[in-house]
């Protein structure tokens, strides 16, 4: 089964640049089949990560990051792929 972790924060305003490279720059213990990386307006970056596992399975994920660099604390989302279109 694939799952796909979603990892989304909202940067202080004018710091979404510092947001993304600290996203990028975040290594897991161990690989994902993938791992991509979006920005969009209002400063928020995006992350999602590709495993190999069951939908309960523990996974590493991004940790938070500094909490004067985002606005919010961070939204965690997990799904299960169905199908390959």
């Amino acid at each position: 089964m694939t799952v796909a972790l979603m990892w989304e924060a909202r940067a202080v305003e004018g710091r979404g640049a510092e947001l993304l490279a600290w996203a990028r720059a975040q290594e897991l213990p161990s690989h994902p089949l993938r791992r991509e990386t979006f920005r969009a307006p209002q400063d928020r970056v995006l992350v999602i990560t590709w495993w190999d596992a069951d939908h309960d399975a523990e996974l590493p994920e991004l940790p938070e990051p500094d909490a004067e660099l985002v606005m919010r604390t961070v939204h965690r989302w997990r799904f299960e792929s169905t199908a390959v279109e």
